[in-house]
């Protein structure tokens, strides 16, 4: 985990309004290298207002973001692409007819130096160039264990695959630092499991930081770092996702005032339980 002060991401007191509603609310987090942070909340929250933020879909009207001390305000995204921040989304955006190996090429579009008459020529610093791409993407198809899925096209293949293909193109982009939208949506458990493995590899064995919006609470309390809980755009919590799970604010949030009593009560409950058995053995 970053010491203080060594933070990737900054996102200070940010304030994104339409209208009358207000999308992102104050909301204010840090993201330290070699970190998993996590971002939950109910439907309609602002999870993915802050995402936009952060990739200059939308431009707030007040608050500081910042990937590694530059401001990413007014930035569009391929500007802040270029800083180092690639994201994977909730819904696949692939191209079907492309090979595995043709949709990861498209993540180092950002990398390629040479233009489109050195391309048809193919000779040169383009070839060179070339394949040195293609072999970065081969070390992605090993890492994320696609070998077999390879040379086909990706309408063809499962669709916890197809995402573990879009998040290797979005590791071909080389990011220094990684937006996960719901990573896991309409996975079976065994996908599940599967995509938790390959995060905690991306954190560990490439040491990418990265923000995941997720729904799955169970994934998020497993191997999130820290959590940020947001509810109607307005910041409710944020620590350890143990701290996160017993604080009453995310319990109303997330349940509502009758789960909170319900609760309140069962503690009060087991207190006056221990009470009792103190008392019956004095």
């Amino acid at each position: 985990m970053s010491a203080p002060g060594s933070a990737v991401l900054e996102f200070e007191d940010v304030h994104l309004s339409f209208g009358a509603v207000k999308a992102v609310n104050g909301v204010g987090f840090t993201v330290g290298d070699d970190e998993l942070f996590a971002v939950i909340g109910p439907n309609g929250a602002g999870k993915t207002s802050i995402f936009n933020v952060l990739s200059g879909v939308y431009r707030p009207q007040q608050g500081r973001v910042r990937l590694h001390g530059t401001s990413l305000l007014g930035k569009r995204p391929p500007a802040i692409a270029r800083l180092g921040m690639a994201r994977t989304f909730q819904n696949i955006e692939l191209f079907a007819n492309l090979t595995v190996l043709d949709n990861l090429m498209l993540g180092r579009h950002q990398h390629i130096g040479y233009g489109t008459f050195a391309a048809l020529a193919w000779v040169g610093r383009a070839r060179n160039e070339e394949l040195r791409h293609r072999r970065r993407v081969e070390e992605i198809v090993d890492f994320l264990e696609l070998e077999q899925w390879r040379k086909l096209p990706v309408g063809l293949l499962p669709y916890g695959v197809q995402k573990r293909v879009e998040l290797g193109r979005a590791l071909a982009m080389e990011p220094r630092l990684l937006l996960l939208d719901e990573p896991v949506a309409g996975m079976n458990l065994e996908e599940t499991e599967d995509m938790a493995r390959y995060i905690l590899d991306i954190r560990d064995e490439l040491r990418i930081p990265m923000i995941m919006v997720e729904h799955d609470m169970g994934l998020v309390m497993d191997i999130a770092d820290r959590v940020l809980v947001v509810d109607f755009g307005t910041p409710v919590a944020t620590g350890t996702p143990a701290e996160v799970q017993r604080n009453p604010d995310v319990i109303r949030a997330y349940l509502g005032g009758a789960a909170e009593a319900a609760v309140e009560q069962a503690a009060a409950e087991q207190g006056g339980a221990e009470q009792g058995g103190e008392a019956s053995s004095a």
